[in-house]
């Protein structure tokens, strides 16, 4: 491999921080860099197959991919046949609607700045890495900054994205004024040549300053009536988001993902997130909250969807999440609910029985 080769499989193969070994990405995401990378010649099933990933992986909508096997696929890509700035390549071949809800929460919005503020917002729906935090007490340029923290990879392609698609969005008349990395982008020329702009490596911030001309640029699809039922649903998801952080984020998520089905024992997830069994659950003592405590938010959680959007039974609905008795599920759902579970599907139904 050539010594610009390692930008990507050595950059991002220093030690794990405790965040980064937490980080999953969602099925869709991770299909549609599979995609981009089909078609920038890779074969891209093979690279799936060294990351341990399956199709079926990829197929279900609530399965969430983790960091070491997205880098996986990643690194392999590189190693197979180095692309510079592989973040602005993929990001140039993520088509709008990838995401549907969170893009088109963007795209619906009135102006550049409002979809920026609706994505720095609604960002967390999708459990991204980077969080954009909006400054614009600047006099000239709006400044739409990365939190540190998310790895260089996640930071170009975030930055490439946000530029090509609001440049889409206003028949190409989106610009910004520079883009700053903390780190060295491979191409840094390539880069800003791509995206129009000036790019600033070793900078003390990474993110974009936009024009304020440019900021206040309607976009074409600005659609108020659409947005506000978009913005209803995204609330909606945000209420049953898990409002924890940090390691006992990731084990919520990773139990809603297997409470139905899966093997939901403390060493399957521990072994998930790279580390044993004792120190999962010292981790999360640390963060003032237990295993026991986290499964079953999960699977009241999970009994309640099921319950009130399914025609399953309930002795199935208990089983699917754990009891293979009716009486400790009936127990348990009146301690979360406060009510059994056959008034509990009467209510979410209005009252149809």
């Amino acid at each position: 491999m050539a010594a610009r080769a390692k930008s990507l499989t050595e950059r991002d193969r220093k030690p794990l921080t405790a965040a980064a070994h937490i980080w999953s990405m969602p099925a869709n995401d991770v299909r549609a860099f599979a995609d981009a990378l089909g078609r920038l010649g890779y074969d891209a099933q093979s690279l799936l197959d060294a990351a341990g990933l399956r199709d079926a992986d990829l197929t279900d909508p609530d399965t969430r991919i983790s960091c070491e096997a997205i880098g996986a696929m990643l690194s392999g890509a590189q190693r197979t046949r180095f692309t510079p700035n592989l973040g602005l390549e993929l990001a140039r071949l993520t088509p709008m609607g990838t995401n549907p809800l969170l893009d088109y929460l963007v795209v619906t919005s009135d102006t550049v700045g409002s979809g920026v503020h609706q994505l720095a917002r609604y960002l967390r729906l999708i459990g991204n890495p980077v969080v954009l935090d909006v400054h614009d007490e600047h006099d000239d340029d709006i400044r739409v900054e990365m939190a540190n923290g998310a790895a260089p990879f996640s930071v170009e392609y975030v930055a490439a994205l946000m530029v090509l698609h609001l440049r889409a969005e206003t028949d190409g008349r989106f610009a910004v004024t520079s883009i700053n990395f903390q780190h060295t982008p491979d191409d840094a020329a390539a880069f800003g040549r791509i995206l129009g702009c000036a790019v600033r490596p070793a900078s003390s911030w990474n993110g974009l300053k936009v024009p304020r001309d440019a900021w206040h640029l309607p976009l074409r699809r600005r659609d108020p009536v659409l947005r506000q039922v978009l913005e209803s649903h995204a609330e909606s998801i945000f209420a049953r988001l898990p409002v924890r952080t940090g390691l006992a984020l990731a084990v919520q998520r990773a139990l809603t993902a297997r409470v139905a089905g899966g093997d939901t024992s403390v060493n399957a997830l521990a072994n998930e997130l790279a580390m044993s069994g004792r120190t999962l659950q010292r981790r999360l003592t640390a963060e003032g909250v237990s295993y026991r405590d986290l499964l079953d938010e999960a699977r009241k959680e999970a009994a309640g969807r099921y319950l009130a959007e399914s025609t399953l039974a309930i002795c199935e609905v208990a089983y699917l999440v754990g009891y293979s008795e009716p009486a400790p599920f009936h127990r348990a759902f009146k301690r979360w609910y406060g009510m059994t579970p056959e008034v509990f599907r009467h209510r979410e139904r209005g009252g149809v029985a």
